[in-house]
């Protein structure tokens, strides 16, 4: 190696070595436990007093389980119960208080609220939320682009407030999927096809502040795979 080359790798490894470490941050979306709203034909939305059912609370331990092996620095959640309630076990397994977080907070439905969704299939508003849900504003409530917004918002203000650091956000499905499409460059009428399910972890990594949705629905673990077994033909009759 002449004296020429051996000078360009000295100056490339001192431009590394005093490159700066990059920022790093880590957000995990982890959606609430089953409550018994869950798996029902209404719509929960903001309603107050929605608590986790048994299942919940044990989704809730088991998440504690598996994220007091993480280095999470901060715990934000939406402020109805069943967040809160999803985040308190991993708060007292980690030491961190639960801090509201209402960029975060269940859609604003509006009169939708409470309402059965049997009922709700019947209007012809329906049909616009369910596949052209960017143009659709629930009737006293919020759009579906405003939901998305301040979703992203705050995740945008939570990387730049923990540079290399991970952080947990206790949040709802319809939130946590609109903010993934975004992060994923799907359009919002597309947005449903992503599938978040309850007490389930998704990341977020913040790269030097480019963003990589690095995990999608994890679960503890993986949804039994029903096959539908096809039925018998009946046995053909024998003209003896």
């Amino acid at each position: 190696m002449n004296t020429k080359e051996n000078n360009a790798e000295q100056k490339e490894d001192a431009a590394a070595n005093s490159a700066p470490a990059p920022l790093v941050t880590n957000v995990l979306l982890i959606r609430h436990g089953e409550n018994d709203w869950v798996g029902t034909d209404r719509l929960a939305g903001r309603t107050p007093g929605v608590h986790l059912n048994e299942k919940g609370r044990n989704q809730a331990q088991a998440l504690a389980d598996t994220l007091a092996t993480q280095p999470i620095a901060a715990i934000y959640s939406s402020p109805l119960e069943r967040c809160r309630e999803t985040a308190q076990p991993t708060a007292d397994a980690l030491g961190l208080p639960v801090q509201i977080y209402e960029h975060v907070l269940e859609a604003d439905y509006g009169e939708w609220q409470g309402q059965s969704l049997k009922e709700l299939a019947k209007l012809p508003a329906w049909h616009a939320v369910q596949y052209h849900p960017s143009s659709f504003t629930f009737p006293g409530g919020e759009s579906m682009r405003n939901m998305q917004q301040r979703a992203v918002t705050g995740l945008e203000l939570l990387h730049a407030q923990h540079p290399n650091q991970t952080v947990a956000v206790f949040s709802h499905a319809d939130i946590i999927r609109l903010t993934l499409a975004h992060y994923l460059g799907i359009p919002i009428d597309l947005f449903q096809r992503v599938l978040i399910s309850t007490a389930s972890i998704s990341v977020i990594m913040f790269h030097n502040g480019r963003p990589s949705v690095f995990v999608v629905n994890q679960q503890q673990e993986l949804p039994k795979f029903e096959i539908a077994k096809p039925e018998a033909k009946p046995a053909e009759q024998s003209d003896d």
